[in-house]
């Protein structure tokens, strides 16, 4: 009996290339197909070996360039005929905020073969670069993991009340440009003006930059400092130990990649 396609919904982490899972850079060598986002980043995209074809279906907040629809039927369509592994790379993790459960079903629907291989959270990896641990004891005893965009550019509607709780940090994917409605919201909401939040852009990677200040402050240094999507929003008294534990420097990052790519060793 003739082998089927097999699709693998592979998250890729937040951004840099050596948070890749063992089984993703495996995929990355083997497939026939990769179809990926636009949050794939270019450092990844470039491990792919010459051959491999590559199809990109990558979306930006108000532009939609190839509908989630088509892309589910995309892939339907490579996993038909021949025998062959395609490979749906995502940012992050699949099933977090990346809309691959969507893809799973569609998939499952048609009894499509796949598998998920989960990426390094960006949310976790994110704040992690930053210096900020989500939990810390006496500081957080748990984490809200939300969306800050909604859809068709509806308005945003979260349960203010539940998040704006001191005992919890809060992590907001996609939420740059309705970040002054979140911090308003959880002020009205009863958490203090002067929480901590911080705004993480291009986490993990060789660009990352961070912005740390206060609910009632954060939106206009975010402006001063010419903040860019991606970028990942950590609020919560765990962010008053970035400054003790940041720990990344950007800049060696690069270096330390430079000398991967010309195969020198690097302490």
């Amino acid at each position: 009996m003739a082998m089927q396609a097999k699709i693998y919904l592979v998250g890729t982490g937040p951004g840099a290339a050596d948070l890749l899972t063992v089984k993703a850079q495996r995929l990355l060598h083997t497939a026939d197909v990769i179809v990926y986002d636009r949050l794939v980043s270019d450092e990844i995209i470039e491990q792919i070996p010459q051959g491999i074809a590559r199809i990109y279906v990558g979306k930006e907040t108000g532009r939609h360039p190839v509908p989630q629809d088509e892309i589910n039927h995309l892939l339907a369509s490579l996993a038909s005929g021949e025998s062959r592994t395609i490979v749906r790379l995502k940012g992050g993790d699949p099933f977090v905020f990346g809309r691959g459960s969507e893809e799973a079903l569609y998939l499952a629907e048609r009894g499509i073969p796949f598998e998920v291989v989960p990426g390094v959270t960006a949310a976790v990896a994110c704040a992690a670069y930053a210096g900020i641990p989500l939990t810390h004891r006496g500081l957080s005893r748990g984490v809200h993991i939300v969306t800050g965009h909604c859809q068709n550019n509806e308005p945003l509607e979260l349960d203010w009340q539940k998040l704006a709780d001191p005992e919890r940090t809060i992590v907001v994917y996609m939420g740059l440009a309705n970040l002054e409605r979140i911090c308003r919201k959880l002020i009205a909401a009863g958490l203090a003006p002067e929480t901590p939040i911080a705004v993480v852009e291009n986490g993990t990677t060789t660009r990352q930059r961070h912005c740390i200040s206060t609910l009632i402050h954060i939106s206009e240094q975010v402006v001063r400092h010419n903040m860019r999507a991606p970028v990942m929003i950590v609020i919560g008294r765990v962010v008053s130990l970035a400054g003790t534990l940041d720990w990344f420097i950007p800049a060696l990052a690069g270096e330390a990649d430079a000398l991967h790519k010309e195969g020198r060793a690097y302490v």
